[in-house]
């Protein structure tokens, strides 16, 4: 149980002996060992948390509720508006599902340690598959089934996984996306081949198994032993989860298994103010770090039903397909994307379908993955009658980082803010030189290390790279990648990303990636791709073209391709859709593109021309091509 006394107070206390309050919080999780050392450093000077300590994460979300009163409690509730289909898995049944499908793992040579990649969609065998790799402690990387062979490929290299699991095919909206082929083409690319790749056929569509290296999950699983848990060290890893970064190759993500069980047992408690045997639904998907941490693994450690949706909150089959979720079952409390929301008031702006249903049930409304502008926090607080709380987080920090701590303190609402650091956090605004700012004072977003549990303790076999990217740029801090200020209450606004990684509807997408994929295209001589405010998404790329010397090629025609090439690299959760040919780019002396100053102007912020720009009059010509394109500008220079 948590403390009666204040969020000031328990945040003090996480920061001056974050050991001690570590400890405390460690008593949540069924440990086979409890450990004694709780903060240490590794051979690398990195943080690591209860190195001595010994669990597993998979006995800690099922095999233990079933031993301690919950077997016949329901653990995941599957809907599936876009199939029909509905199953509810008591953690009895959840236990049984995993444990047969670990055995099929176990029968391929997956074992401790063996790096297992998942391709699928929101079915529970991708719930089972992740935890069935934590009972065995391989170590699962999920991808998202909306990335296209390219992406998956990558991430088939990297992690090098001995088994590849998958699906016959997922579902967007009305419209069947075959698996395999994809599968497929990734595997072409790929320089890695994993040993097995294990299919599961859906209904909808059958995948052609060819080789000696696909297997029809069914027929394997039919034939599969039950697998109890192993035992695991804290510090073992328990999956890897790729993040875009300031370059095409993404980031690997890698996350322990005692940190992280800690932190999401607490957060549930102080964060969400979930107690077990509550209802909490997550509409994110698998394959990002929300649906690694409140689909799966925090609701199920803190004894909560899970719910899993497929679909999306508009046309499945209609805008209240959420209400109806929160009616059907229950549920306590609801965590989606602001995104989510925009579109659903685009659909029904009275919210007029919400009235349809009964929501007494639902005690808060969470958001995050991207700022919640005001009239989207408004329209649902006014909709919903109950706290709707935005908060801050990463896929690197796995859980809130700023957040109104719910289980603790409730505090009042401020529009465009998260509220505050959660404890555990010691959030700082830094400047240029590293000084840290007073209120209001706009700056780099910080964390003072050592960062709390469920932080990433490194990148998947590169820690070089991970001291580059996050520790190197202000030696003792964690840097963010984000811009924002602390207010004079202590309510921290993020303002933005730093770096090229931009925000569509939750998705962290890296706009030099699709610099890499636009610049590729026989016509163009160079690029520039830039995220600017959207209405619905909250971000979109937009891409600014240069064509070669010669080139005739019809603009509207380029823009078709090169939304094609997107989609076929990234997938179709880019959200590309513009790229604008322009004769040059604006650019310093050195040669440097200004793309926040392309933002601004898309964004129609006021401008200040940089006195380092190689040709003012540049900024004219780039107004006037975004104005003809609906894109509003305005400027002082």
């Amino acid at each position: 149980m948590l403390p009666t006394d204040s969020y000031s107070q328990q945040h003090q206390r996480s920061l001056a002996d974050p050991a001690e309050f570590w400890r405390m919080q460690a008593a949540r999780i069924p440990w086979y060992r409890i450990p004694d050392q709780i903060l240490t450093t590794d051979a690398d000077g990195l943080t690591r948390w209860y190195a001595d300590g010994e669990l597993n994460t998979c006995y800690a979300a099922v095999d233990y509720h079933v031993a301690h009163g919950r077997a016949s409690q329901p653990a995941l509730i599957y809907d599936s508006p876009v199939t029909g289909q509905v199953r509810t898995y008591t953690y009895l049944e959840l236990r049984d599902e995993v444990a047969k499908l670990a055995g099929l793992l176990r029968g391929l040579g997956v074992e401790k340690g063996t790096t297992v990649v998942i391709y699928m969609p929101m079915v529970p065998e991708a719930v089972f598959a992740m935890l069935a790799c934590a009972r065995l402690g391989a170590i699962h990387s999920v991808v998202f089934g909306g990335f296209a062979p390219p992406e998956l490929a990558v991430r088939i290299d990297d992690v090098r996984p001995h088994v590849l699991l998958s699906a016959s095919c997922g579902i967007e909206f009305a419209t069947v996306v075959p698996y395999k082929p994809l599968l497929d083409a990734a595997l072409a690319l790929a320089t890695h081949q994993p040993a097995h790749c294990v299919v599961l056929q859906r209904p909808q569509c059958h995948a052609e198994l060819h080789t000696h290296r696909d297997h029809d999950w069914a027929t394997l699983l039919a034939n599969a032993q039950p697998a109890e848990p192993v035992l695991l060290m804290a510090t073992d890893p328990l999956y890897i989860l790729y993040t875009s970064g300031t370059t095409g190759k993404p980031k690997g993500i890698v996350r322990d298994n005692g940190g992280h069980a800690v932190a999401m047992a607490y957060s549930m408690e102080a964060v969400y103010s979930v107690k077990p045997g509550d209802v909490f639904w997550a509409a994110s998907d698998l394959g990002w770090a929300v649906g690694h941490s409140y689909i799966v693994y925090a609701p199920l450690i803190h004894g909560c039903t899970t719910v899993l949706f497929e679909g999306k909150p508009v046309r499945t089959p209609d805008a209240g397909t959420f209400w109806r979720i929160i009616d059907q079952y229950k549920v306590n409390v609801f965590f989606t994307a602001p995104t989510a929301f925009r579109a659903i008031r685009k659909e029904d702006s009275e919210a007029s379908l919400r009235h349809q249903y009964d929501l007494s049930s639902l005690r808060a409304l969470f958001v995050a993955g991207e700022r919640c502008d005001p009239p989207t926090l408004n329209w649902l607080q006014e909709a919903l009658n109950v706290p709707v709380v935005d908060h801050w987080w990463q896929t690197e920090s796995g859980w809130a980082m700023v957040a109104n701590q719910l289980g603790i303190e409730p505090m009042p609402v401020k529009a465009g803010s998260a509220t505050k650091p959660v404890c555990g956090y010691d959030l700082q605004i830094l400047d240029d030189d590293g000084r840290q700012l007073g209120p209001n004072q706009e700056g780099y977003v910080c964390l003072k290390l050592p960062l709390p549990p469920s932080c990433l303790p490194t990148l998947w076999n590169d820690t070089p790279r991970f001291k580059e990217s996050y520790l190197s740029r202000f030696p003792g801090y964690y840097l963010t990648g984000d811009g924002g200020y602390v207010d004079d209450d202590g309510y921290v606004f993020i303002m933005g990303r730093v770096d090229d990684v931009i925000n569509v509807a939750g998705h962290r997408l890296s706009t030099g990636e699709m610099e890499e994929v636009v610049g590729s295209h026989p016509a163009v001589a160079e690029c520039a791709v830039v995220g600017i405010a959207c209405n619905l998404r909250g971000q979109r790329p937009v891409g600014l073209v240069v064509l070669k010397d010669g080139q005739t090629i019809d603009p509207t025609q380029l823009e078709r391709e090169l939304i094609t090439r997107i989609r076929e690299h990234i997938g179709a959760v880019a959200s590309f859709r513009n790229a604008v040919v322009v004769k040059r780019l604006p650019k310093t002396r050195s040669g440097k593109i200004l793309r926040k100053t392309i933002r601004q102007l898309a964004d129609g912020e006021s401008v200040v021309i940089p006195p380092t720009i190689d040709d003012p009059a540049i900024m004219d010509e780039i107004s006037t091509v975004l104005a003809s394109h609906q894109i509003g500008i305005r400027f002082d220079s």
